[in-house]
């Protein structure tokens, strides 16, 4: 009975009348769960059948009994066919068809329990093998049981609607919306009938969208039509006057285009493997070209220092290309593009850690350029409000790939932008509609759905789709029937129409196929042709149209802009051109090359390109060639040439606080306190020091009251550019929650990838804006490097500087939260990333010195690094600073002895603690004394550091044989001991065994393995074996393998402390978990 009602009554078969009804997924899952109960395991090998039909009955059944028979038996074995799959391989054929024929058919039918008379089984066979291939596959077999699949949902209906007008179940609602005037209004909708049976909804789309554009120019508040109609948005008769010679900068743009091909495809053709992107640049040069000519400002113009441009990292070598021909770069960086060991060379994408004096901005990790410039121009702004840099001229220019706009970062950014309403923020999509692989939007329009996207967050969108040719067409279309076929055309097959190059395809798929044969009865195939290959991306006019107005927008707008650029992936490489293998081009063959330089008109002869010598193969005017010189000019003009980074020599700039500052937990405290804690004393105090305090920049993610720093919102204010509007809840009180324009504290919200940008755009402020600024960015530690570790290796490449403070650290400090919050390995993960110096302090007064070391660093002697500290949120008395004159240089190595031994006992041991479970070593300490046992006791500040210096010591040793091995702080420290050493961590076990090999003796290392859980703290350092416990019995195990104690000592310790060797584990066991 349980049995039926898990399997709905249409599957149910009956003996007298079969039903033929195939199964579908509402069936196999009750077949699942009533397998489940009951307890089975169906189509075991080797099963007897049991089931069989009447052995005196002679009719020969239809294939429709014969499949409901089949079906019964299925049900009555209460499982799915999907159990059959073991069987079924067995008998099937060893190709990778998996086939089985008749003969096999009939044994499979036998096993599962299907009794057939002569001549059924070749019967059933044929349902599954209908079209008589002698053959039936495991997924044809399958399929046909299971029976056409169920609609998944309603809006499947709609999907050959390619321009995203679907309709809403909602709509029925308007009737039920105040209605102020309902005659009045039923008139307005009676016009909007009748426009639609008089001109269609093409002519009522249009003057909706003038109304509504009306509406908004008129103040009402009112929300603009996500999408307008697929026409460029500025008219040409409104379209401003060309500022340049468009013969000359056609030239230039060839040269450019020429050299960025050939520098990818000729190093290829020397270094074959190293690749490159060819169709990229390609797509986008013409864009490049009129920003770098006419809107670029280089770090001279004034009102801060320049734009700052986020370059497509596919599209570098273009960036190569023309700084070849400023003379920034000479023919032998060209020709080692990607070949950097050397020295000479050129980085594959844009990353300013490799080439300091040229990129500014890394791109190339897909999502982060885009959320980076958002957060650069956020910063920008931040700067001038509090008064430290004039930025008033300085605007951010982003160009985007329309598959990189699939990034989740990508889509946050943009929603950033605009509830920021960042004018001074410019992105350019290049919709080539190419990704990798194909198409980025197929079956529909991505130029559409992109402005849908930005138009509903906020921004001013520009649409560059058509060039002037095409454009002619569109405007005279004077019912709307040519942009009702654009927009219904997908995306796919402008891409193919773009690879064919067929004129006579394009003039019979969009306008005799939809009776508009009349609109291009005045071109010719080739024409027709000329005027689609040339869309808006690739136009200049058009070009500088829409980048001119981005420019007054961002000096006049209120919101940020957007440029949707229709590009051609591969532009005038005619063989490849448009097609879904244009990404991975490489190289060019010689007749690509004479065909493309006949294209672009290269003076180059067709010996030279089949037998270059050296650099033949690029193309340079002299520095004064007309070229050259129209290409210096406009540089000059703009303020200098893009993109160079000039970095501010801080340590010449910014006094830094003093070394008292930092003097004060050197006294201890028999307060209980954490190095959360500590840490915000500390930073209260630099952000009074002075010049330096007014540029230190405390960062977090809504985790302030966490942090202990609730505090600093009404004395620093958080950054709020447009004021504070409200009057907050808890206004009455002292530390009440404040926000102001020139406010120094940066909120982020809940998300760290956009606060690590923010943190990168303070960090490289020195940078882009000749503005030193010193960000704090504290936050969840397992939020960091587990969770935007991308971003801080961007930060890494971009040479920011700053510190990183990983709070609540410790796998088993952070007791109350689990799995996803407990981080027991950032400071492992850090040691991977060569800018990250990762610091695990135990006290405050290392916190302290940690962060004045930072400081030294960074900004005293320039160094581009990342200061990454744990701190922990447990409360405890902190000590006093050792007595020893040389801890703190030893602190700040990674290492040092922070207690020694006493005196009298009979065997001494090393502990070495870290972080907060430094509390348990000192507590095992005073435990091992009842054993007779003294405790040299050790800090480990930085076990990465202490890595780091022995492998270049072992470097050193092995390339210079004769000569002594040079020394490292580990092996000083630690590697003529030859008693027992123990070391506990609140981390993963591989990250204090990093100096294992440099510590002599017996070494027992004690640390946090598994996934994180909630408990007790106490619990959960018994889990873990980190209790002071586990760091007792761990030492006296060490001594009894040196056969210096008994092993009945340690077991009887661990029977007193009640430690087992049994760890039952619930995330990993299978037992416990079921």
């Amino acid at each position: 009975l349980r049995l039926q009602a898990l399997v709905p009554s249409c599957f149910q078969v009956s003996a007298a009348k079969s039903s033929a009804q195939p199964l579908r997924g509402m069936a196999w899952r009750g077949l699942q769960r009533a397998n489940h109960l009951l307890g089975r395991k169906l189509f075991a090998r080797g099963y007897t059948p049991t089931i069989r039909f009447r052995a005196g009955s002679t009719a020969q059944r239809t294939p429709e009994e014969l499949f409901g028979e089949l079906q019964k038996v299925l049900i009555s074995k209460g499982d799915s066919p999907q159990q059959l799959s073991n069987e079924w391989f067995a008998l099937a054929d060893k190709d990778r068809s998996k086939t089985i024929g008749s003969d096999e058919f009939r044994f499979l039918m036998d096993t599962v329990g299907l009794s057939l008379k002569e001549g059924e089984s070749d019967v059933l066979f044929e349902m599954f093998d209908p079209k008589k291939k002698g053959e039936v596959s495991y997924s044809d077999f399958t399929q046909t049981l299971r029976g056409e699949m169920p609609s998944f949902a309603a809006s499947l209906a709609f999907m050959d609607q390619y321009r995203g007008h679907y309709p809403s179940n909602m709509a029925s609602l308007r009737k039920v919306l105040p209605r102020f005037d309902p005659e009045e209004t039923e008139e307005w909708l009676e016009s909007l009938e009748a426009v639609l049976s008089t001109h269609g909804p093409t002519r009522a789309r249009f003057l909706l969208h003038e109304l509504g554009d009306e509406a908004v120019r008129k103040g009402v508040p009112i929300s603009a039509s996500i999408t307008t109609p697929m026409c460029n948005t500025i008219p040409t008769n409104v379209e401003p006057e060309y500022p340049g010679d468009l013969t000359m900068e056609s030239r230039i743009s060839n040269l450019v285009r020429w050299n960025a091909a050939v520098m990818v495809s000729d190093g290829n053709r020397r270094a074959p493997g190293v690749g490159g992107h060819i169709g990229t640049f390609a797509s986008i040069c013409d864009v490049f070209e009129v920003g770098f000519n006419h809107i670029f400002r280089g770090k001279g113009y004034g009102g801060g220092m320049g734009d700052q441009i986020y370059i497509q990292g596919h599209a570098s070598p273009g960036a190569y290309a023309r700084a070849y021909l400023e003379g920034r770069l000479d023919l032998n960086h060209i020709m080692n593009f990607r070949q950097e060991v050397g020295g000479q060379g050129l980085s594959s994408y844009p990353h300013p850690r490799l080439m300091p004096d040229f990129w500014e901005n890394p791109t190339v990790s897909m999502g982060l350029g885009p959320l980076q410039s958002v957060c650069q121009a956020r910063f920008f702004r931040y700067l001038h409000l509090r008064g430290l840099a004039d930025t008033s001229a300085s605007r951010v220019w982003c160009f985007i790939g329309d598959g990189e706009m699939d990034e989740p970062e990508t889509i946050y950014a943009i929603a950033r932008a605009g509830y920021e309403r960042l004018n001074n923020l410019v992105m350019i999509v290049n919709c080539n509609y190419q990704r990798l692989d194909g198409p980025v939007r197929g079956n529909s329009k991505v130029i559409q759905e992109f402005e849908g996207i930005f138009r509903g967050a906020g921004f001013d969108c520009i649409k560059l789709i058509w060039g002037d040719a095409w454009n002619d067409l569109v405007d005279n279309d004077h019912d709307g029937k040519l942009i009702e076929v654009l927009e219904r055309t997908p995306d796919g097959d402008c891409q193919r129409y773009a690879a064919k190059q067929d004129g006579a395809l394009i003039r019979r798929e969009i306008f005799e196929a939809n009776g508009l044969a009349d609109r291009v009865a005045h071109f010719s195939d080739d024409e027709l042709l000329s005027a689609f290959m040339l869309p808006g991306g690739h136009d200049h006019k058009k070009i500088y149209a829409a980048m001119s107005q981005a420019a007054k927008n961002a000096e006049t707008g209120g919101r940020p802009t957007v440029i949707l650029a229709k590009t051609l992936k591969g532009f005038s490489l005619a063989t490849f051109q448009g097609r879904n293998t244009v990404h991975q081009q490489k190289s060019l063959k010689v007749d690509e090359m004479l065909s493309f330089r006949d294209v672009l008109e290269i003076p180059l002869t067709d010996e030279q390109i089949k037998n270059p010598q050296g650099g033949e193969f690029f193309r340079k005017p002299g520095p004064d060639s007309p070229e050259v010189q129209y290409i210096m000019n406009n540089r000059e003009k703009l303020g200098g040439c893009l993109p160079l980074r000039t970095p501010a020599k801080i340590s010449g700039l910014i006094d830094l606080p003093d070394t008292e500052l930092f003097n004060l937990f050197n006294g201890g405290s028999p307060k209980e306190m954490s190095t959360t804690m500590a840490f915000a004393a500390l930073l209260r105090r630099l952000m009074k020091a002075g010049e330096f305090g007014r540029r230190c920049v405390p960062m977090v993610t809504d985790e302030a009251r966490t942090f202990g720093m609730n505090s600093f919102f009404h004395e620093f204010k958080i950054h709020a550019p447009f004021g504070q509007h409200y009057t907050p809840v808890d206004h009455d009180i002292l530390m009440k929650y404040a926000e102001a324009p020139d406010g120094q504290i940066l909120q982020e919200g809940i998300s760290e990838a956009g606060a690590l940008c923010t943190w990168i755009a303070t960090g490289t402020s020195y940078a882009s804006q000749g503005c030193p600024m010193m960000p704090f960015f504290i936050y969840y530690s397992m939020f960091g490097f587990q969770r935007v570790g991308d971003i801080i290796w961007q930060a890494a490449d971009a040479r920011a500087r700053g510190f990183l403070l990983g709070a609540t650290a410790g796998r088993t400090t952070l007791n109350g939260e689990g799995l996803q919050h407990q981080d027991g390995h950032s400071l492992l993960i850090g040691v991977s990333n060569p800018a990250v110096i990762g610091w695990d302090p135990s006290f405050a007064y290392e916190v302290s010195y940690i962060i004045e070391h930072g400081i030294q660093e960074m900004w005293g002697k320039d160094k581009d690094l990342i200061y990454y500290i744990s701190l922990y949120n447990e409360n405890h008395p902190m000590p006093e600073v050792p007595a020893d004159p040389v801890w703190k240089e030893h602190m700040l190595k990674g290492l040092y002895k922070f207690r020694p031994a006493k005196e009298g006992m009979s065997h001494t041991v090393r502990l070495i603690g870290s972080g907060s479970i430094m509390q348990q070593v000192l507590k095992a300490a005073d435990m091992l004394e009842d054993f007779g046992v003294a405790s040299e006791i050790w800090s480990a500040t930085n076990y990465g550091e202490l890595y780091r210096e022995a492998v270049r010591a072992e470097r050193e040793a092995r390339l210079r044989p004769h000569e002594a091995k040079p020394s490292c702080h580990v092996s000083d420290c630690l590697s003529d001991w030859t008693g027992s050493t123990v070391i506990a961590s609140d981390n993963v076990i591989a990250y204090p065994k990093l100096i294992e090999k440099y510590v002599g003796g017996e070494l027992v290392v004690l640390g946090t393995d598994g996934f994180g859980r909630s408990d007790t703290r106490t619990a959960l350092r018994r889990f873990f074996e980190v209790d002071s416990e586990s760091v007792t019995v761990a030492a006296l195990s060490a001594l009894s393998r040196q056969q210096k104690i008994s092993p009945d000592v340690v077991t009887g310790a661990m029977e007193k402390y009640g430690l087992n060797l049994e760890r039952p584990d619930i995330c990993m066991d299978h037992e416990l978990s079921t």
